[in-house]
């Protein structure tokens, strides 16, 4: 137990800098959405990207991937696609541990930031505010590594 602690010390965790790295909204039913009451449906899909940066300091950047679309019908409302980004000093973590600080403690930090981006981008296109859901990073995590390992188990 006193060598996980000591292990746990030589930790290293912080946010350096956030950004957003790329922003895209359209809204190609415009202007006739907006005389419509139709409510539209909305879908977001969510993708978290990392690469090392500087591996000798622990320097890591990480993408908060979010792609949202709201439909009527078969007809695009608008469309938001945002890459909400973050450099990362992560030290002391190997392996499975260091791919669970990279895909689910940072994108924790970055989804606060990626909520009010997304929200931003479509009440300045006209439309109400939208809120993305809170996620568990960790089931995403943990749907990611079980979706990797049935290929596996269906080869043998």
């Amino acid at each position: 137990m006193a060598e996980e602690a000591s292990k746990d010390q030589n930790v290293t965790f912080s946010l350096e800098k956030i950004y957003l790295k790329d922003a895209s909204f359209e809204a190609p039913a415009a202007p006739q959405v907006f005389i419509q009451s139709e409510t539209p449906q909305i879908n977001m899909h969510l993708g978290i990207q990392h690469a090392v940066l500087d591996q000798g300091r622990g320097l890591f950047e990480v993408n908060l991937v979010v792609n949202v679309e709201a439909k009527s019908g078969e007809k695009a409302v608008f469309l938001v696609e945002l890459q909400q980004a973050g450099i990362f000093q992560i030290s002391g973590l190997t392996g499975d541990s260091l791919q669970k600080a990279l895909e689910i403690g940072c994108a924790y930090v970055l989804l606060p930031f990626a909520r009010e981006a997304v929200s931003d981008l479509v009440v300045k296109g006209g439309f109400p505010q939208l809120l993305l859901s809170p996620i568990n990073f960790e089931a995403v995590y943990a749907q990611k590594q079980a979706a990797s390992k049935v290929p596996a188990q269906q080869k043998s």
